[in-house]
């Protein structure tokens, strides 16, 4: 049977329907949204490693899964530098902006760091006499190692004060692509001033170990209005781009997970020309999900993408307590996929519904910052 033929004013009546339904997400939501399901994947998978058996197909898979899904802090402080660098060439008002950025970057970063400390405390990961060690805090806070997650925080600080300074690329209309080259350029220009000069202790912990995704972020939020258009046209180059670097990255990153030595400088460039093109796939794949309006759930959890990122950690070291790995005596019984299954799962609804209580408790501005 064929769908009934709807006549003018019912057209419109569905179109707006349908306008209005993906007004409500934007690219940005579903951006963030599919960053958020890698990040969890990407946590997840390397956690569930721990109860697959050496040497078995189901230890190759989340090693490789682990390792192609690792982009998610170059992509967000891609967005970020993209949204942010908008914002600010619309609305060039820096008390504003600085402000916002205390309370919704600097405040999460000091509170979660303080609740992860007490939590891995509490869990006997780590001695209760270290909260009182003053050189501890200052490693904890100044490199984000409160746990393992918090370094981005961090970083995207770093970013935040780094953006105005990049405003005049902006203003330049750099071309997106030039972006991406001069981005990979000073990467890794900063990577042998590193090796030579800055001798960073924990440089992956630093805004300048991503300068190129940063820099591209800025380039694309001066022609934010001609993304849709530049993808459309030059996105069949990304992606080929894209799969090379993974090429070449992937053997490399795999032989690291198992511990074998690989060359620093060869690795931390297959990275960056992996991770940075690859911020560009997913805000190319936010769009056509939000343009089709397909998919709606994956806006919607990145809405709330902070949430989820702050509090999964926890989820996933809660569960390993819970359920010791193969590595425990006679607690080999887990099998690692159906755990992978139920630290995906736990680690997005149980946020979602921690998310949901604070802020319907209005407690959301003190824990999120929003």
């Amino acid at each position: 049977m064929s769908a009934p033929t709807l006549n003018p004013s019912e057209q419109a009546a569905e179109s707006a329907g349908q306008a209005s339904r993906t007004a409500a997400l934007t690219p940005v939501d579903y951006f963030r949204g599919l960053a958020i399901l890698e990040v969890v994947l990407h946590h997840a998978s390397g956690a569930a490693r721990r109860y697959a058996e050496d040497g078995s197909t189901v230890l190759l898979f989340l090693n490789i899964l682990n390792r192609v899904l690792h982009f998610a802090v170059p992509g967000f402080l891609f967005l970020s530098a993209a949204v942010l660098t908008r914002s600010l060439l619309a609305r060039p008002d820096y008390g504003r902006y600085f402000w916002r950025r205390v309370v919704r970057g600097a405040w999460p970063y000091l509170l979660w760091t303080v609740l992860y400390l007490l939590w891995s405390a509490w869990l006997g990961d780590r001695p209760w006499d270290d909260l009182l060690k003053p050189d501890k805090w200052q490693l904890w806070l100044g490199y984000g190692k409160g746990n393992y997650h918090l370094y981005f925080l961090l970083v995207a600080l770093e970013s935040y004060l780094l953006l105005p300074f990049l405003l005049p690329l902006a203003r330049a209309r750099i071309r997106i692509s030039a972006a991406l080259a001069l981005g990979l350029a000073v990467q890794i220009g900063i990577y042998w001033a590193n090796k030579y000069y800055l001798h960073l202790l924990y440089p992956a912990s630093t805004v300048l170990w991503y300068l190129a995704p940063v820099v591209l972020g800025a380039a694309v939020g001066g022609r934010w209005s001609e993304f849709q258009d530049w993808w459309k046209r030059r996105r069949g180059r990304v992606l080929l781009l894209t799969a090379a670097a993974l090429v070449l990255h992937l053997p490399m990153a795999l032989a690291f997970l198992d511990g074998l030595q690989v060359s620093p400088w060869l690795y931390s460039a297959s990275t960056w020309a992996y991770t940075t093109p690859m911020a560009l796939v997913v805000l190319g794949a936010g769009y056509s999900l939000w343009r089709r309006g397909l998919a709606r759930w994956v806006g919607l959890l990145g809405g709330l993408s902070l949430q989820i990122y702050l509090i999964h950690p926890a989820i996933l070291e809660g569960l390993e307590h819970l359920l010791p790995s193969k590595s425990v005596e006679n607690l080999d019984t887990v099998p690692a996929l159906p755990m992978l299954l139920l630290m995906v799962m736990l680690s997005l609804t149980v946020p979602l519904g921690l998310a949901r209580l604070l802020a319907w408790l209005r407690l959301s501005g003190v824990f999120f910052g929003r």
